[in-house]
């Protein structure tokens, strides 16, 4: 296993690591690299579990031996001290632990439709709400996630982190437009439900669908675009008091999927 205990931190093994708080730079990276980043050794051993392959690891020396016990023999780990890591980094690496992965081949639509219910997220670009919203697809037994063109990356470094690396255990897929998203989740016999403010919305309490359900998110401020909330076949909100109009996004998604598990009970 190769061991690199004094590395050059302009290594080529470790651009996509390199200038990590540059959101440009991230975005650039992971078009040319074809990676993601998994940060802390709970998210790697996820990243392992689900089979995805471990390009190298930048580690602090107490981190050694237990990466080495979980990566294949012929990946990369580069060690350092703190400062080293950072010249790496552009930041603190306060869990000792990051890793370059392969990023995996992309899932379709109609692969993620079995008949439980799916979570679709639209223009969604908080990467802590996305993070957050597939650890909640994956407690409450959502089948996967659908991602509009606007929605960001699952595989961003801090949706990975929030998500605990749910994100590998969840299936997900992107649609190229509203329109084909649609069309494959009426064909598979789903009832649209947008989560919404509206003057048709039921209320959650209230809403006992007979087909799979396709929760529609959208982002927190703007909502749901018109054109959706108009095309779903459902509109469903969660009533609210003291004058506050609605949840976290990420928060919304639990209560949701949460009410359609124990309705289908």
């Amino acid at each position: 296993m190769p061991v690199h205990e004094h590395f050059d931190p302009t290594d080529a093994r470790l651009a996509p690591l390199r200038s990590m708080t540059d959101a440009a730079h991230r975005r650039a990276s992971d078009a040319a690299y074809g990676t993601y980043v998994a940060e802390s050794l709970p998210v790697l051993e996820r990243a392992i579990a689900v089979r995805h392959r471990v390009r190298s690891v930048l580690i602090a020396p107490r981190w050694l031996e237990p990466v080495q016990e979980v990566v294949d023999s012929d990946v990369d780990i580069f060690v350092g001290e703190p400062g080293e890591l950072a010249a790496v980094t552009g930041f603190d690496m306060h869990r000792g632990v990051i890793a370059v992965v392969e990023r995996p081949a992309p899932r379709t639509l109609d692969a993620l439709l079995d008949g439980r219910p799916v979570v679709v997220l639209e223009n969604i670009t908080d990467q802590a709400n996305i993070g957050a919203i597939f650890r909640n697809a994956a407690a409450l037994g959502a089948a996967g996630v659908l991602l509009t063109p606007s929605t960001g990356d699952p595989l961003y470094r801090r949706s990975v982190r929030v998500s605990m690396g749910t994100v590998f255990q969840v299936p997900w897929a992107r649609a190229t437009s509203w329109r084909e998203l649609r069309s494959a989740l009426s064909a598979a016999g789903y009832t649209l439900a947008a989560l919404a403010i509206d003057r048709r919305a039921i209320e959650l309490q209230d809403y006992h669908p007979t087909e799979p359900v396709a929760l529609i998110l959208g982002a927190e401020g703007p909502g749901l675009a018109p054109e959706i909330v108009t095309s779903a076949d459902d509109v469903v909100m969660i009533p609210m008091s003291a004058g506050v109009d609605s949840l976290n996004v990420a928060a919304t998604s639990a209560i949701a999927l949460w009410h359609l598990g124990t309705a289908a009970r």
